[in-house]
């Protein structure tokens, strides 16, 4: 199938579409109803961490508008929605004391969509550790990874016996390497002994909590949400492969490889060439357990340039970038949506995939008439869908389908500039308004396929 053809990019009835979301960017009341600080909240109360000084304290005050949204999503044909969990927002202190008005507020939403016919997914770590936990060590600290496995029991016993969808961690790679390596994001750290240690008990964490939810909701399907790539050497020259498999192993082998039960990559731990003290017996084995999904968060390609090698003696680029980009600078590259997924279905083998996150950030205004238009967000996910309906034809066991995002919302570093929403939100009265990409994509939901 061509990705200029729609007529066969078709999904099964049973195909799950839905959007996704997470706590920190989109419900404001970082200090409302008990609820403890996250690193996040810290990190942007730090002057120059952000854009423009942006901070989640209201980001789109979900919080408080909760019954509008789920309303929207009504209105919208979602079938399921993905959002995350504040773990200060139940455990203020990262463990210990429970805060019952935050976990009011996510019994009442996870009631409200299933009263609406929409089926809840839960991450449960989408980046906003307490900062109480920091303070002790964060993930780089065994005893981070412990507290994670009570949130996850507190959370799974108290939803468990509504919500059926879990993924203990979003893209671990990005909690682990940006937040205490490159320092980009909370807590804003340096250091690739943090970032090692951070990563493996993030999988630790991951390990010991998909028992638990499994104990306290019986039915369940477990999983986690990676963001993946495809890594693509950026000329035919050795050393342009030798960066390719480096990034490939730091981004997808890192976190895929233990998952699947073969322990972390022996060639990425001689590059990183770091004693790794904090693996301990059993833990492989933890972090192995069984899943139900694996979730994949896809946006872009990695083209891999070495620079291990002058500029001079490396071979002349063959692979170029994509002119196509969206407003955040990333390459719109939806064939290797598709690399991707046929990728992941033979060298892993899981039981099932979710696009658990895709999506594009523009440059996207109200105009005179009150409406949203949105084209080059309607282009992207389209031939993203062509290229998923190209894998599942050809046998990979694609399950469903997550728009990033439902809202425009805070997106970290970057503040409230880039726009990745289906539906606007004018951050200044939190009016939302569903944009022309929300409307096509309710048809392509009563559908199961993609549409012009």
């Amino acid at each position: 199938m061509s990705s200029a053809d729609s007529s066969q990019a078709v999904f099964p009835k049973e195909f799950i579409w839905g959007a996704a979301t997470s706590s920190y960017q989109i419900e404001g009341a970082w200090n409302e109803d008990g609820k403890g600080e996250s690193i996040w909240d810290r990190f942007c109360h730090t002057p120059g961490r952000i854009a423009n000084g942006d901070t989640g304290d209201v980001a789109c005050d979900h919080y408080h508008r909760w019954r509008e949204d789920v309303a929207l999503m009504r209105e919208l044909g979602l079938r399921a929605y993905r959002f995350s969990i504040s773990w200060p927002r139940l455990l203020p202190e990262g463990r210990g004391r429970v805060n019952q008005p935050g976990l009011d507020f996510y019994n009442r939403l996870v009631d409200a969509l299933l009263d609406a016919g929409i089926t809840p997914f839960a991450t449960l770590y989408h980046w906003d550790l307490p900062q109480a936990l920091q303070d002790k060590g964060g993930w780089p600290a065994r005893a981070t990874a412990e507290a994670f496995a009570e949130y996850a029991d507190l959370a799974s016993r108290s939803l468990g016996d509504r919500v059926k969808h879990w993924m203990p961690l979003n893209e671990p790679w990005v909690s682990a390497f940006i937040g205490y390596l490159e320092g980009r994001h909370a807590p804003g750290h340096t250091s690739l002994d943090e970032a090692l240690a951070a990563a493996h008990h993030l999988l630790l964490g991951h390990g010991w909590a998909v028992p638990v939810i499994r104990h306290n909701a019986p039915s369940a399907q477990v999983g986690i949400a990676l963001n993946l790539t495809t890594v693509v050497p950026a000329s035919p020259s050795q050393a342009d492969a030798e960066a390719a498999r480096v990034r490939d192993g730091l981004i997808n082998r890192w976190f895929l490889d233990p998952l699947a039960g073969r322990g972390y990559p022996q060639d990425m731990v001689r590059h990183f060439g770091r004693p790794m003290p904090f693996v301990q017996s059993g833990d492989l084995e933890a972090i192995a357990a069984p899943l139900n999904f694996l979730g994949v968060n896809y946006y872009a390609r990695t083209i891999a340039r070495s620079d291990a090698v002058p500029e001079s003696e490396n071979d002349p680029p063959t692979v170029l970038p994509n002119a196509e980009r969206t407003a955040v600078g990333w390459e719109v590259c939806p064939e290797e949506l598709y690399e991707l997924l046929m990728r992941l279905h033979r060298d892993y083998a899981f039981r099932a995939l979710l696009i658990t996150e895709n999506g594009a950030a523009y440059d996207d205004q109200v105009g005179p008439d009150g409406r949203v238009d949105d084209p080059r967000r309607i282009s992207y996910l389209k031939r993203h869908l062509q290229a998923a309906a190209r894998a599942l034809a050809e046998g990979v066991p694609l399950r469903g389908y997550f728009v990033w995002s439902l809202l425009d919302n805070f997106e970290w570093a970057l503040g409230y500039g880039p726009r990745f929403g289906i539906i606007y939100v004018d951050y200044a009265t939190q009016r939302r308004i569903p944009k022309s990409s929300a409307y096509w994509y309710r048809r392509v939901m009563e559908s199961n396929r993609v549409v012009d």
